[in-house]
């Protein structure tokens, strides 16, 4: 990994440097906060418990890392300057975990059990000793169940009520008007 330092700005009031970098790192995945730390601190002849990262960005389909660091004079100079997730970022203090200070809550009765609707055990019909001729008898059953079946024509028969309407007509009438008869003199 190569680091460059694109811009550095001495802030006297706050005792600190300020740092813009470019983080070059081909063939590695991006750098960890803390790396970028160490290179920084070796780069500014600095200790790593005084740089402070504030923030780091990786380009999409790029191999850079840009960011924004500050190097402050001592520690202590950047427990009272810094906000409490920079420095929790940073790993100088560690992250504070919300303790449950008050007597534990008294817990809840379990809630009581529904009254559910008795189970309805499930009657099988009771099975019987089938005759070789019982099948011919359950399906006839069965058939009998069915509804009637509505008078369907068949393809075939389709095609052939097609053709009909399809005859000659006499010369001379039109389509839709029935044929005259003829009366004989």
């Amino acid at each position: 990994m190569q680091l460059e330092v694109l811009q550095r700005k001495e802030n006297p009031l706050l005792k600190r440097t300020e740092v813009t970098f470019k983080a070059t790192h081909k063939a590695e995945p991006t750098p960890t906060r803390d790396a970028l730390r160490a290179f920084l601190a070796k780069e500014l002849n600095a200790t790593k418990d005084i740089v402070v990262i504030d923030s780091q960005a990786s380009t999409f389909g790029r191999y850079e890392t840009v960011g924004y660091a500050k190097v402050y004079k001592s520690k202590d100079e950047a427990l009272a300057v810094e906000r409490k997730h920079i420095l929790v970022r940073n790993k100088l203090i560690a992250p504070e975990v919300k303790e449950k200070e008050a007597a534990p809550k008294p817990e809840k009765p379990a809630p009581a059990p529904r009254a559910e609707k008795p189970a309805t055990p499930k009657v099988e019909p009771a099975k019987t000793e089938e005759k070789p001729g019982a099948k011919a008898e359950k399906a006839a059953t069965k058939e009998e169940k069915k509804p009637a079946p509505k008078d369907e024509k068949k393809p075939a028969e389709k095609k052939e009520e097609r053709k009909e309407p399809k005859k000659a007509e006499p010369k001379g009438e039109k389509k839709g008007e029935p044929a005259k008869k003829k009366e004989g003199k």
